[in-house]
């Protein structure tokens, strides 16, 4: 199992640098192994709207990504809900310190842990957390 986070996704359905190649890796892997937690729902919809306060997209343009978003999770993601005990084991990953993690990124490294699933990001910080914490991490 994949676990895509939030960054990978916003690249996917916004003109970043990376989004030719992540639309490109999310075209070659299977889609029945894909996922993302309800976490990332809320991710995707506020860092739309980041981009959008800060003049990098147009309105149109985060309703377009979100709608495409939002077919994609509802046709060909497995949405993971989160439990008490996700919240629990990310604040075990942020109380490691050094390895500078924020909350939402703990989130994301505590449900791929829980999942068994593999954790893929754009954030090599966080890919980094990930291998310290013994959650396996790939760099799309």
């Amino acid at each position: 199992m994949r676990y895509l986070d939030t960054s990978l996704l916003v690249a996917a359905f916004t003109n970043e640098v990376a989004t030719a190649r992540v639309q490109a890796w999310l075209g070659e892997q299977s889609q029945d192994g894909l996922s993302i937690s309800e976490w990332v729902v809320t991710e995707f919809s506020s860092a739309l709207s980041i981009k959008m306060r800060c003049g990098q997209i147009a309105a149109s343009d985060r309703a377009e990504a979100l709608a495409s978003f939002t077919r994609l999770a509802e046709r060909s993601l497995n949405v993971i809900p989160i439990s008490a005990t996700h919240f629990r084991t990310a604040a075990r990953f942020a109380d490691q310190y050094v390895l500078g993690l924020r909350a939402g990124d703990a989130l994301h490294l505590a449900i791929a842990e829980e999942r068994g699933a593999t954790l893929c990001t754009l954030d090599r910080r966080l890919a980094e957390a990930g291998l310290a914490l013994g959650v396996n991490t790939v760099i799309a």
